[in-house]
């Protein structure tokens, strides 16, 4: 099984090719993340036809409600939106990750495939609070393990970004 759910934002090509080859490949897919549709929570899996016989088993009849269909299939029709938007969100991550590297008080910005960047900074704790405090939410990650002493940071719009490194530039290090 290979979560794709980020697939949009990468460099790495899809494995749905693959299904061919092999048979027991389940690649999973969202609409939460590019296509900006996380309250559908609705998802997609591929596979091949034995596998999806198998998981229709086992699934309720019904499984996804009328409403979510329609806005699905209306989210289809705008493909070229979505991949400005994407196209946008990769430029604006790569741009990100280079100012927040250009800061003193950022010790490494991790490699990211996905619509925010890890940051390993000098004290997350209090720049999370500051950053609070100035209007912008980021997510302490540093009590995670192997996250210690790093924030995530959502890709914003350019105005939010400059704002947040603006920002950063100022916390009393």
């Amino acid at each position: 099984m290979i979560d794709e759910a980020y697939i949009n934002y990468a460099k790495q090509r899809s494995f749905i090719k693959e299904l061919t080859e092999y048979p027991n490949l389940i690649v999973l897919q969202t609409f939460s993340k590019a296509w900006g549709l996380a309250a559908l929570r609705l998802g997609m899996a591929f596979a091949g036809r034995p596998t999806i016989d198998i998981l229709n088993k086992v699934k309720p009849p019904y499984n996804i409600n009328q409403a979510t269909q329609d806005l699905a299939l209306a989210a289809l029709q705008n493909v070229n939106q979505v991949n400005e938007w994407i196209k946008v969100t990769v430029e604006e991550r790569d741009n990100l990750s280079a100012a927040l590297s250009d800061l003193n008080i950022v010790n490494k910005v991790y490699p990211s495939d996905a619509n925010f960047v890890l940051a390993e900074v000098t004290d997350a704790t209090g720049i999370y609070d500051f950053l609070v405090n100035q209007g912008i939410i980021v997510r302490d990650r540093s009590k995670v393990t192997l996250c210690e002493g790093c924030l995530r940071i959502s890709i914003g719009t350019p105005t939010e970004n400059q704002n947040l490194i603006a920002s950063l530039k100022t916390y009393p290090a």
